[in-house]
C-alpha cells in the first residue's frame, strides 16, 4: 500500500448525516406533500385567509419611491399631494412599492399605475393593485406600518362606493 498518497474516502463510521437521519427528513418531506395535495385536491377551505369585512373607506392612489426609502403618494383622481416622506418616514411605503414594481414587472404592466387602499369595518386596511391583482393586508406587517397607510387614508379619504 502506497503510504506518500492520503486516503480520501471517509470511513462509515464517520458520516457527518447519518442515513437514517437523511431518509427520515426525506419521508417528513413527502409527508408533508401528500398532506398538502390531499388538502388541494379535497378541496379544503383555506383557514389562513384574512376574515371578510365590508369597506367602511377607499382611496385610490399613486406611489412613488426609490431605494433611500423616500416616498411620494399622490392622489389618482386629481393628483394631488397626499403625503412627501424623506427617508426616514417613508421606508415601508417605499418597501411596498419596490414590491409593486417587481409584481407590475413580471405582468409586464406599467410601473406608475394606481394602487387601491381600503380600510373595512373590522379595522384591517388591504392595498390593491387592480393591474396585477396583487393584494396585502396590511395588518400582516405591524401596527406602524399599518398606520403609515392609514394615515394616508384618513387625510381627506373618500367614503367607500355602495356596493363594496
Amino acid at each position: 500500500m502506497d503510504t506518500t498518497r492520503p486516503n480520501l474516502k471517509t470511513p462509515v463510521e464517520q458520516e457527518l448525516v447519518p442515513r437514517a437521519m437523511v431518509r427520515l427528513m426525506v419521508g417528513m418531506v413527502l409527508f408533508c406533500l401528500v398532506l398538502t395535495a390531499a388538502h388541494v385536491w379535497t378541496g379544503q377551505p383555506k383557514d389562513a385567509t384574512p376574515p371578510t369585512s365590508s369597506v367602511i373607506a377607499s382611496r385610490t392612489l399613486v406611489i412613488e419611491g426609490d431605494m433611500s426609502g423616500a416616498a411620494v403618494v399622490r392622489d389618482a383622481a386629481d393628483g394631488s399631494l397626499i403625503a412627501d416622506l424623506a427617508p426616514e418616514q417613508g421606508g415601508f411605503i417605499s418597501g411596498v412599492r419596490r414590491v409593486l414594481d417587481r409584481e407590475r414587472t413580471k405582468a409586464r404592466v406599467a410601473l406608475d399605475a394606481p394602487v387601491v387602499l381600503t380600510a373595512h369595518e373590522n379595522g384591517r386596511m388591504a392595498l390593491t393593485d387592480p393591474t396585477t391583482g396583487w393584494r396585502a393586508d396590511l395588518m400582516g406587517f405591524g401596527q406602524d406600518n399599518a398606520a403609515a397607510f392609514a394615515k394616508l387614508l384618513i387625510t381627506t379619504a373618500q367614503p367607500a362606493a355602495a356596493g363594496n
